[in-house]
């Protein structure tokens, strides 16, 4: 079996170093074998700069995938395209730069690692998340039946619809974006493990990652307003999947959350 660690939205320098220091943890002591993690907010919390990307690629991090923020650092534009283990959702128009997805040898074998991004509520009117994701996959499975896909949505229903439109196709759906893990985990009928969200890497004690006191205010007052990232106490929050690499079929599928103490 391979077994999987994906971490959800890493916000800012806490989430770093807390997804860092659970993935050389988690691979050190043998729990996992390859490493996803969603690295769209990892740049003080709004994208991520290829420094940043390099830097969680050397920890131990096999693919990272995004979202809605991946062009919030100017900076990721030209660099994308040079790194295939820094994905953009698959759905993005024809001509964007960089890939939504990807595929990597294992001691295993081949794992590929697909980003698909939700349009309902979302910013970017991308192309329809539900049929470039089904094409993607059925390409992807004639090289390997082992595919992950982070499906990175606003609504708990455009997720599950998602993950019920790919159930047999693909190893796992897991979601991000919302920052709050669910408690939804279970191995759908065709085979496909799904959670609606795996959570962030961040701050406890913070609003997704954000210090509290500016976004209550901004509910209060409806000015604009910055939303720094916390600090302190950071946990880092995702699952474990168990796939058989000859068949792609979860054997099962367990949260993960862990306190981190961060500087």
């Amino acid at each position: 079996m391979i077994r999987l660690l994906f971490l959800g939205d890493i916000v800012g320098e806490p989430g770093r170093k807390a997804a860092k220091a659970v993935v050389e943890q988690m691979l050190k002591s043998g729990e996992v074998d390859f490493v996803v993690v969603n690295g769209e907010n990892a740049a003080n919390g709004k994208g991520i700069t290829p420094k940043i990307a390099i830097d969680l690629l050397r920890s131990g991090v096999a693919v990272i995938t995004t979202g809605d923020h991946v062009w919030d650092q100017k900076e990721i534009v030209p660099y994308i395209p040079t790194e295939p283990r820094l994905l953009r959702p698959l759905n993005c128009p024809p001509g964007v730069p960089g890939a939504g997805s990807v595929i990597l040898d294992t001691a295993q074998g081949k794992v590929a690692v697909m980003n698909v991004q939700c349009r309902t509520f979302m910013p970017q009117p991308l192309d329809n998340p539900f049929t470039a994701a089904r094409d993607e996959a059925e390409r992807l499975r004639k090289q390997t039946p082992v595919i992950f896909v982070d499906v990175h949505g606003e609504t708990t229903s455009e997720k599950t619809a998602v993950a019920r439109h790919l159930d047999g196709l693909v190893s796992a759906v897991v979601g991000t974006h919302t920052h709050v893990q669910t408690a939804d985990e279970r191995i759908l009928p065709g085979g496909t493990a799904f959670l609606c969200d795996a959570g962030m890497c961040g701050p406890v004690d913070s609003i997704l990652g954000r210090e509290a006191e500016p976004v209550i205010t901004k509910f209060l007052n409806a000015m604009p307003s910055r939303f720094p990232v916390a600090r302190g106490m950071s946990q880092a929050c995702g699952v474990v999947v168990e796939i058989d690499p000859s068949t792609g079929r979860a054997g099962s599928i367990q949260r993960v959350a862990r306190l981190v103490e961060v500087d």
